[in-house]
């Protein structure tokens, strides 16, 4: 009987470690969308979203792998930790019911696996659980230099995010003497049913190519409506390319509010090129700088806004 109560503990270690390891895995790809998670929940600035999601992931994994091996630590200080960021992360999630609703997902497990706040807070409750008792009645490995190999893979796991996913440039592709004009007159077709309200040759804008179906596109998207709310005056347009239905593409990006005009495939791709999301800079009708959804910076569209001299 004791052997078997042993080994149902080393089982639920396994179980608690595997949860962590999973969650902190599907928050990897792409790492830009828990990012935008944290920009939109949590009101934090890009860069230190960008910051906190690498350590945050770092951490979940270094708790994951730890548990997942029973490696506790110096008492069970990796139990504990594991203790107090799910007590941390059930406030934000009460947090996040009260504010947005329970019909919304929480981000635990990226977009592998929907889960409400609600749904979450059960499953934290039970992990909970099963760490008090471990902690209660379960030791883990313990040698002489245990508690220094948790702390080694502790600081590995945190800068191996660092390694994987460097902190991107936030500078577009500024174009120099490679400007070009860019022929927008497919916009305003005669005849054409959704025509920009604004002359989009006149002045500066930015202007982003989508394909409702591409995955870089929906990030870009998300992107550019959290920029959005954070400065209503950046003067963003939305083309969206094909005939899908594109429903699914506001669902995804919350950005059904962003000025948008459809163009069909070929002229489409006359004005993106055949890699998406195309993301450009206009100046009076010239692509001045170009940009993706990792490099796309406020503070660098805000900067050149500003600017009157062309770079």
């Amino acid at each position: 009987m004791r052997l078997i109560y042993k080994y149902l503990l080393i089982t639920l270690s396994v179980i608690i470690g595997g949860v962590f390891l999973y969650s902190a895995y599907t928050k990897l790809f792409p790492i830009q969308r828990f990012e935008y998670t944290m920009v939109d929940t949590v009101h934090l600035p890009w860069l230190v979203a960008a910051l906190a999601a690498r350590l945050f992931i770092g951490f979940e994994a270094t708790l994951g792998i730890l548990i997942l091996t029973h490696f506790y630590g110096y008492r069970k200080w990796v139990l504990k930790a594991a203790l107090a960021l799910l007590i941390f992360f059930s406030i934000y999630l009460i947090y996040l019911w009260a504010t947005q609703g329970n019909n919304i997902n929480c981000g635990c497990f990226g977009d592998d696996i929907w889960m409400s706040p609600f749904a979450s807070l059960i499953k934290n409750i039970l992990l909970i659980a099963g760490i008090s008792l471990l902690l209660r009645y379960h030791h883990g490995w313990r040698f002489p230099k245990s508690n220094m190999v948790s702390f080694g893979v502790l600081v590995a796991l945190l800068i191996l995010p660092f390694i994987l996913f460097a902190l991107p440039s936030t500078q577009p592709e500024w174009l120099g003497k490679n400007k070009y004009l860019l022929d927008l007159s497919a916009l305003y077709a005669p005849g054409k049913k959704d025509p920009p309200a604004t002359n989009l040759a006149t002045g500066k804008h930015i202007i982003a190519f989508f394909s409702p179906t591409c995955t870089h596109c929906q990030m870009a998207a998300y992107k550019m409506h959290l920029m959005k709310i954070s400065d209503t005056t950046l003067p963003f347009f939305f083309v969206i390319g094909g005939t899908h239905d594109i429903q699914t593409f506001w669902d995804k990006t919350h950005a059904s509010g962003m000025p948008f005009t459809r163009l069909s495939q070929d002229p489409f791709i006359h004005l993106a090129g055949t890699s998406w999301p195309a993301i450009y800079f206009i100046d009076n009708d010239t692509v001045v700088a170009k940009a993706n959804y990792v490099t796309l910076s406020q503070q660098q569209i805000e900067n050149w806004l500003i600017n009157n001299n062309k770079k």
